[in-house]
């Protein structure tokens, strides 16, 4: 992050001599220090930017399951952003969020629980819900099905007012 984020200051300060626009945006799993949080989100705010947060697992068992690591602190985060920077500019949203509809793993269960929380913050941030294609150590499973990615966005669109569905040509 310290190195991320000294060259997005870089990046921005020589843009602006030749009045070019430059949005510095961010993909995060969240788990960062939150200072630089802040200061990932000033960049964003001032650039017109954002960040967007991959909220991977609502449950705590599948985080540790399959990603090794609690998703505690990225929860904490998103919440922290999202209190703190999201009504600064909401028409043009500073903070995003985006699940991975992995087969067998994240459901309608785990997509509504997620989008709750995010709508406990505030249910004007977006959330997209991205579709699963096999790679590296998931080659064995499917590529999100259609159904599974509607039924999704019905249960996400009960808590909050923007939910879509991103790369749906990977669907099945």
């Amino acid at each position: 992050m310290p190195h991320a984020l000294e060259t997005s200051r870089l990046a921005v300060a020589g843009a602006g001599g030749d009045q070019r626009i430059l949005r510095i945006c961010w993909e995060t799993n969240g788990h960062m220090n939150p200072n630089y949080l802040d200061q990932a989100m000033e960049l964003s705010l001032q650039t017109g930017g954002n960040v967007k947060f991959d909220l991977k697992f609502w449950t705590e068992g599948l985080a540790r399951g399959i990603c090794g690591i609690s998703n505690a602190h990225s929860l904490r985060n998103f919440e922290r952003a999202g209190r703190k920077y999201f009504e600064s500019r909401p028409d043009l949203p500073v903070l995003t969020a985006s699940t991975l509809l992995i087969p067998g793993y994240v459901d309608e269960a785990e997509v509504g629980s997620i989008a709750e929380f995010i709508s406990s913050i505030d249910d004007r941030i977006p959330y997209s819900l991205l579709a699963f294609s096999p790679h590296y150590m998931m080659t064995d499973l499917p590529t999100t099905s259609r159904e599974q990615a509607l039924r999704c966005r019905e249960e996400a669109l009960k808590h909050l007012r923007e939910v879509r569905i991103g790369n749906e040509l990977l669907l099945s």
